[in-house]
């Protein structure tokens, strides 16, 4: 006989344990005390087996019916029940574990002590504020693009464009992460490029993401053309001076001893002195160009017969453009860009950041004996940044 709703609420204990059926093996149980449980009587491969399907009334007895016919249907088709349900018990502990939040963590932890610690910082509070909020404890397997997008939209339509393009750089990254870990099929996050409005890069066309600098800074070191084109191409990223200025450089400005270059202020377009402290990276190029070029006056001599003047300075930007980089996508000036975005990312202070570009003093009177400021920190602030760059064109996506 069947059982009904009336029937299993009038049951009630009696000391001893009891078993109600309602057929196919469905059944239930009572403790001596009166609490009530269903449970599933079945055999798989000439065995007698148990299934626990959930207490009473928690589970109903509509719900406990539509459990055992699912089990039956498993049957039908030779799997254990109780086998599917630790699977899928594993599976669940499995995704839990492989969260965004403790994929992204983990990504984190293991790439991180290469970074600038104000890098560091920067990139698991955009994820911390931004991501993590909304997407963190999903299965890192489970989230779709548009899933992504939603997120990222909502950072975009709160006026913080910038934000949610590096939102959408960093989860890039903790996918192909999660990628090459096991852990997802797919970088979702490649599906969104282009999904965000673009970010404004001023009057000259710049790289300014992380993996992109890093694949032109690569394209950069392996051309093998001209040679004065191609130290210009890795100094640029370097010292952050304008085209004209490193283009012109001459030998009188550049102290190897002191890795130290001094251009003076009617070669500045703010006629002011400007003092580039050059990291270990930089000087080595110097030293490289003085071997072809030091006993001349120009750092980057001409090459057309006849001519005692400088390096054409087209010449760098027809390069690049060899390179791929497209009309809109970079300039030579973009370099000055690229760094002024990564050191401002990397939490660098911003005046130090200004002092190195040589942007104009808004004081005037602090303007004349001001090209020497922040020195020191700029020293350190170079150095790093050129190691950044290292790190960035070595490394593999």
């Amino acid at each position: 006989m069947k059982l009904t709703d009336t029937v299993i609420r009038h049951v009630i204990a009696n000391g001893k344990i009891q078993m109600h059926s309602d057929g196919g093996g469905l059944f239930l149980y009572v403790t001596p005390t009166g609490k009530k449980s269903w449970r599933l009587a079945y055999r798989f491969a000439g065995r007698q087996k148990l299934l626990s399907l959930g207490p009473y009334p928690s589970v109903s007895l509509r719900e406990a019916r539509e459990k055992r016919e699912e089990a039956k249907k498993l049957l039908r088709e030779h799997i254990d029940p109780s086998e599917a349900r630790r699977q899928a018990r594993e599976a669940a502990a499995e995704a839990a574990r492989n969260s965004f939040e403790d994929v992204a963590r983990e990504w984190h932890i293991r790439y991180s002590p290469k970074w600038i610690p104000a890098y560091r910082k920067a990139v698991i509070r955009i994820l911390e504020e931004n991501l993590f909020p909304h997407i963190g404890k999903r299965p890192i397997n489970a989230i779709t693009p548009r899933e992504l997008l939603a997120v990222l939209r909502q950072v975009e339509e709160r006026g913080a464009l910038t934000i949610a393009h590096k939102a959408l750089r960093d989860a890039g990254r903790i996918f192909r992460y999660a990628v090459v870990t096991g852990r997802a099929e797919h970088d979702i996050a490649a599906d969104l490029r282009g999904a965000l409005a673009p970010t404004a890069n001023g009057h000259h066309a710049a790289i300014t993401e992380p993996v992109a600098v890093g694949e032109l800074l690569r394209k950069i070191h392996a051309y093998e053309g001209n040679f004065f084109i191609s130290r210009a191409l890795r100094l640029a990223p370097l010292v952050f001076v304008r085209a004209n200025e490193l283009i012109r450089a001459e030998w009188t400005e550049i102290n190897l001893e002191a890795a130290e270059w001094r251009i003076p202020a009617e070669r500045m377009k703010m006629k002011q002195i400007h003092v580039v402290p050059l990291s270990r990276q930089a000087l080595a190029i110097f030293h490289e160009l003085y071997e072809k070029s030091g006993d001349g006056r120009f750092v980057f001599p001409g090459n057309r017969a006849g001519t005692n003047g400088p390096m054409y300075r087209g010449g760098p930007l027809r390069v690049l453009r060899q390179l791929g980089c497209a009309t809109g996508e970079h300039t030579f000036h973009g370099f000055r860009s690229m760094a002024s975005t990564l050191l401002n990312e990397l939490g660098y202070n911003t005046d130090w950041i200004e002092r190195q570009l040589a942007h104009c003093e808004r004081n005037g009177v602090r303007a004349a004996y001001n090209y020497a400021e922040y020195l020191p920190e700029r020293r350190r602030m170079v150095q790093e940044y050129a190691d950044y760059l290292d790190m960035l064109r070595g490394k593999v996506r």
